[in-house]
């Protein structure tokens, strides 16, 4: 996704569908406090959406090998995410847990969490969010397993609809020993809860 300094027809565009929104809900677009108001949402949407211009295999392709043996799992927990659900395109907000366990090589910590904001800044449903970034960390760096949750409080649920604003939604994606191996499943999901207690 260009930036708007990038395409101003594009932005021009895009200005003059907030301006219909902003009509259609009653609003003047003209009145004082809005007359901004399309240019900033515009800017704030390829800030929430920028997730598209950004490929993962960039941030796992570099790794590293010299780490003496290590072959226990590396868990980063409580990565904050941002992102906004495409069926009504409202935000839901929450923590993602993601563990590897390398099979000869590592990847940087600050990697994990950039793959998180790739995904996390698209239109998503939580469940396929969870899946892309297991999938991604699987495929790039080829570990013995990978293991993704996801805890988020969904808006679209919180203030319409069924207007829960306490609940959350938890999703899960297992892969290789963390799928296969009981014991090593309950030490992730053990090490979450320490985390979360914190």
């Amino acid at each position: 996704m260009q930036s708007p300094e990038q395409n101003p027809e594009a932005m021009k565009a895009a200005m003059a569908h907030v301006r219909a929104l902003l009509s259609f809900i009653g609003e003047d677009p003209d009145r004082e406090g809005l007359l901004d108001t399309p240019k900033r949402v515009v800017k704030a949407m390829h800030e929430h959406f920028r997730g598209y211009s950004m490929d993962p295999a960039e941030s796992l392709g570099r790794t590293f090998k010299e780490v003496d043996g290590y072959d226990q799992m590396v868990l980063l927990t409580d990565i904050d995410l941002q992102s906004h659900c495409e069926h009504h395109m409202v935000p839901f907000v929450g923590k993602a847990h993601v563990a590897y366990i390398p099979d000869g090589k590592v990847v940087g910590l600050s990697k994990l969490a950039k793959v998180v904001e790739i995904y996390s800044k698209r239109l998503q449903v939580q469940e396929k969010l969870t899946a892309q970034i297991a999938n991604a960390i699987q495929e790039h760096l080829q570990p013995l397993g990978v293991a993704v949750v996801i805890q988020a409080r969904h808006f679209c649920m919180c203030y319409r609809g069924v207007h829960q604003p306490r609940a959350w939604t938890t999703t899960s994606r297992l892969t290789g020993v963390f799928l296969e191996n009981l014991a090593t499943r309950e030490e992730f999901l053990r090490l979450i809860a320490i985390g979360r207690n914190d």
